[in-house]
């Protein structure tokens, strides 16, 4: 019982800390900027005009896309490895 009340304790100080992590990532040379947590949630997107040709509304679209699914793939990858040393001890080390 001790030891499920301190996995679980364990659980949520990681959940916090990803909730705590920002994650930056930029597209089209830093027109668009999207920031994430570790727990894939968008805090904000960024647009820079000064880099972005309003004529080519298609470009920017594409820039938003690339970086929102960077964003969540990286994301994915910093909570998969937060996660991963709780997992083993929970036996579900191959997930």
């Amino acid at each position: 019982m001790f030891n499920q009340a301190k996995m679980v304790m364990k659980i949520k100080k990681a959940q916090k800390e990803l909730a705590n992590e920002i994650i930056e990532i930029e597209s089209g040379d830093g027109a668009v900027v999207v920031r994430i947590t570790g727990e894939q949630k968008i805090k904000k997107i960024s647009i820079d005009p000064e880099r972005v040709d309003l004529d080519d509304i298609n470009e920017l679209e594409r820039w938003i896309e690339t970086a929102v699914k960077e964003a969540i793939s990286k994301s994915q990858a910093v909570a998969a490895e937060k996660m991963k040393p709780l997992m083993g001890s929970l036996g579900m080390g191959g997930m």
